[in-house]
């Protein structure tokens, strides 16, 4: 069932959203609304704040009026989202406390809903935690597997947005480099931004880009390719798989950014998805004080490391 408002409507941002991406204010503004469309409803300006056109990743203000078009929206249905899929997310909570969860994502499972999805990981949080707002402060790829922050509350996403500006969050990921690091520790420094290519978009490093800045650690040589620690030091569209590829070492099973041949031989190496893990984050709660949740790296990519090993 699809509802429908037919009206423009304008709504001031409140202190609790202060920092947020315009994409995920629309998000839990227009429930429902699948993520694409929100993506082209503000691409094309029908989305407006303070009157002029702005970008997913626009950071919002506290008094930002924003402009939201008329839009079709569907409304979520509690079957929509399977029984089983909300007993593993309940079992993935890796900590939940003072208005924020932190989620041990399943690789294969997107975190919103769109491009043919009914659902994604904050729809089923909204259905576990009623009556809360539920946020997400940052997101992972589809395919990749580990900690996803949430924010259960307008105070604890305007900390964390905070905390995000002033780059106090540190995201730490696993990876597998197709290819050898020939040192400890690489310092990529260098600007992302987007490209299209037979109407896909694509992220690459350019000098017009975003500043964007990858810390890689080697944990382990296997043979021809490194296991290796990423830090994220900016929040770039698939920062580390365009930087791991920029360096000569894309990551092993990035359908992306890896080469055809390279694909194919991490999928008779039983290989079924990219090798990317977000195993470590580290944040602050609410009264100040440091919290680090951590992931183990799932079986199918330990299982793979023993096998090289």
């Amino acid at each position: 069932m699809n509802k429908v408002s037919s009206t423009v409507n304008y709504v001031e941002v409140t202190p609790d959203r202060d920092g947020q991406r315009l994409d995920n204010f629309l998000s839990a503004r227009l429930k429902g609304l699948p993520r694409s469309v929100i993506y082209r409803i503000i691409r094309t300006g029908q989305v407006r704040v303070n009157g002029g056109r702005a970008k997913p990743a626009t950071r919002l203000e506290t008094g930002d009026v924003v402009r939201l078009p008329p839009a079709s929206i569907r409304e979520s249905k509690p079957g929509d989202i399977p029984p089983a899929v909300m007993q593993l997310l309940g079992r993935s909570i890796c900590y939940e406390d003072q208005g924020v969860m932190v989620i041990d994502k399943p690789a294969g499972m997107a975190v919103h809903g769109g491009s043919g999805l009914s659902w994604g990981i904050v729809d089923a949080v909204r259905a576990m935690r009623p009556g809360l707002n539920v946020d997400l402060v940052h997101r992972l790829d589809r395919e990749t597997s580990g900690c996803l922050l949430l924010a259960l509350g307008g105070n604890a996403l305007r900390g964390l947005n905070t905390q995000i500006k002033n780059d106090q969050i540190e995201k730490r990921y696993l990876c597998l480099l197709d290819g050898k690091m020939q040192q400890e520790r690489l310092e990529v420094d260098a600007p992302v931004g987007k490209y299209e290519r037979s109407g896909e978009h694509f992220m690459r490093v350019d000098a017009d880009g975003k500043p964007a800045h990858t810390t890689f650690r080697l944990l382990q040589n296997y043979g021809d390719c490194s296991f290796a620690e990423a830090e994220l030091h900016t929040g770039r569209t698939h920062q580390i798989r365009v930087h791991a590829a920029h360096i000569g070492l894309p990551l092993a099973g990035d359908k992306r950014y890896s080469p055809a041949a390279r694909q194919k031989y991490w999928k008779t190496r039983g290989l079924k998805r990219m090798f990317l893990h977000a195993h470590q984050l580290r944040f602050y709660s609410e009264n100040g004080e440091a919290q680090l949740a951590s992931s183990n790296l799932p079986s199918e990519l330990s299982h793979l490391l023993e096998e090289l090993g």
